[in-house]
């Protein structure tokens, strides 16, 4: 039994030992983990930059004289099947741009979250479309045996320059050490030069048969007489016509030498109506900046 209590003792002084010196070990200070660790950047704070991008652009002619036609021929029953003609086309337009950005950031953890106003102008940015179109509408109830119809001719033209926009959106983005993946939203403000015109004209005709019967044999002539003509025209035209939308998309940030940004990003902006044309464009951009 005693010498059963002396190897015990013998390899208990051993054991602490040898623990003790394995608490020196670097891997068990965590010395090899300072290598293996991401830098964390402080994105938080106010930040201003410029950039430069290359835009293409949808503009929807299709239904530009709607209203102008609407007030025209309102409370005829002409007013609801013109309306509805898809007269013009749409135009696909591209152009370089140019603008500038302020900002601020919060941080918590590895979540950026941020507001930001952005401003764009864009460098040519216009287009244009006319044409003519002529259809037969349906008219009224006729008395029997007779049929009314319209002959009708739209035609118009409209053109579209946008000058500049302006963005204001929320960003949410993830702290990656030296760059930072965003995605962004909000709401968006656009100046543009607008001009448009219509002319409606229609022939009412009335169409009907009349039969004659002489020695047995009856001759049926059709006739079409025109009853009543109309035509009217219209232009608008607005040097600063302001437009309202949304806009969304993506980017990613770096930061080199400290407080200096870079950044390249996608964005999305689409715009209500326009003096009935519709405006949805696509911005590649890339920007430099600087945090305080």
């Amino acid at each position: 039994m005693r010498r059963l209590w002396l190897v015990a003792a013998v390899f208990g002084s051993v054991s602490a030992a040898h623990a003790a010196d394995l608490s020196d070990l670097p891997v068990l200070r965590g010395g090899f983990t300072d290598g293996l660790s991401r830098t964390s950047q402080n994105w938080e704070g106010f930040y201003v930059g410029g950039q430069f991008g290359f835009a293409t652009t949808d503009i929807d002619f299709s239904h530009a004289p709607k209203s102008m036609t609407d007030f025209m021929l309102r409370n005829s029953i002409l007013q609801a099947p013109v309306g509805g003609w898809s007269l013009l086309p749409k135009n696909h337009v591209q152009s370089t741009g140019f603008g500038a950005y302020v900002g601020k950031n919060w941080q918590l953890y590895d979540a950026v979250m941020g507001v930001e106003a952005n401003y764009s102008y864009m460098n040519n940015i216009a287009s244009s479309a006319s044409d003519s179109m002529t259809r037969i509408l349906d008219g009224e109830t006729a008395p029997t045996g007779h049929t009314y119809t319209y002959v009708t001719t739209l035609g118009g033209g409209a053109s579209l320059k946008l000058k500049d926009y302006a963005t204001f959106r929320g960003r949410v983005g993830w702290d990656g050490g030296d760059f930072m993946p965003y995605a962004f939203a909000g709401l968006a403000i656009g100046r543009a030069e607008v001009s448009r015109f219509a002319t409606v004209s229609y022939i009412k005709h009335d169409d009907y048969d009349t039969s004659v019967t002489v020695g047995g044999v009856t001759t049926t002539t059709h006739h079409q007489d025109t009853i009543d003509t109309g035509a009217w025209a219209s232009t608008e035209q607005r040097a600063n016509a302001f437009m309202y939308g949304w806009t969304a998309g993506i980017g990613i940030e770096y930061a080199i030498c400290g407080n200096f940004l870079i950044r390249g990003e996608w964005e999305h902006v689409g715009f209500s109506n326009v003096k009935d044309i519709t405006v949805g464009l696509n911005n590649f951009r890339v920007g430099g900046g600087y945090k305080f």
